[in-house]
């Protein structure tokens, strides 16, 4: 029932809103990750951008938007970026899946968190972290915009697509574990096992004074290996299959989507 309450809201806004076109090709032409989408994908990705941009809050922190230019087609790249994940997903589990937060906090800069953890030892520890996002169960999702400007080119790396991740993360529970709401043909033994793999693989390269295949921010915490995980599939896919081919083909499954289809030729990893 709620299904179909959506879906008809989403096609009457559509009837009265339709996308605009011409700042929809603006947006993408400023991002690679948008330029190389199918038709097909740009098209559905379009519409759910421009859905989102009108059922979510961006807001510019007072000291950007004073002085910081962030016209339509930013916004409604902003808001592509944040639907990128869940294109190979139905109308519905898109919905469900954005449905936790309601706005975008854009920060002038990174900003530092007081955070306190507890070892395998039982101790805490309390130190001074700096961010490039962050986002919480119900809050809203917050970026830096050096990063945001950082973010959608096939680079590695992309705080937009990092801080969604952690939304995804959460849809089962409040916490961020690596552990997402899985699909049906995908079985939560799978997932750990090939998850585990990666970060034991990460922690031996550290323990071993070797530099990781992805960034090493993902061997901090299981939550953040999935974050960094996806920034690689979306933004590197060459280089998080090479390093990881099992993650690779396991990301496929849950995303529904084949990023390396996406990747400009020049930009494509040597396999070895």
């Amino acid at each position: 029932m709620f299904g179909r309450l959506r879906r008809w809201r989403a096609e009457r806004f559509e009837a009265r809103y339709p996308v605009p076109q011409d700042t929809w090709t603006e947006a993408r032409s400023r991002l690679p990750l948008l330029i190389s989408l199918s038709d097909d994908e740009a098209e559905r990705l379009g519409r759910r951008a421009w859905h989102f941009l009108h059922t979510k809050r961006t807001s510019l922190h007072p000291d950007l938007a004073a002085n910081t230019p962030f016209d339509e087609a930013a916004q409604l790249a902003l808001a592509a970026q944040a639907c990128l994940l869940t294109l190979g997903w139905s109308e519905d589990d898109h919905d469900e899946a954005l449905s936790g937060f309601h706005e975008i906090m854009i920060l002038p800069d990174a900003f530092h968190r007081q955070v306190e953890e507890l070892d395998e030892y039982g101790v805490m520890h309390a130190y001074e972290d700096q961010r490039a996002g962050e986002t919480s169960a119900q809050g809203p999702v917050v970026v830096a915009f050096p990063d945001l400007m950082e973010s959608g080119g096939f680079n590695g790396f992309n705080v937009v697509i990092h801080e969604l991740a952690h939304k995804l993360d959460m849809g089962n529970s409040f916490d961020i574990d690596g552990f997402p709401p899985l699909p049906r043909d995908i079985e939560a033994q799978e997932w750990h096992r090939v998850f585990m793999a990666v970060w034991g693989d990460l922690q031996a390269c550290l323990a071993h004074g070797e530099a990781p295949p992805i960034d090493d921010y993902a061997a901090t915490h299981p939550g953040e290996c999935f974050a960094v995980c996806c920034e690689y599939f979306f933004s590197a896919p060459d280089v998080l299959n090479n390093a990881y081919p099992e993650l690779y083909r396991l990301l496929e499954r849950y995303f529904r989507q084949q990023p390396l289809a996406r990747l400009p030729a020049v930009e494509r990893e040597p396999a070895g």
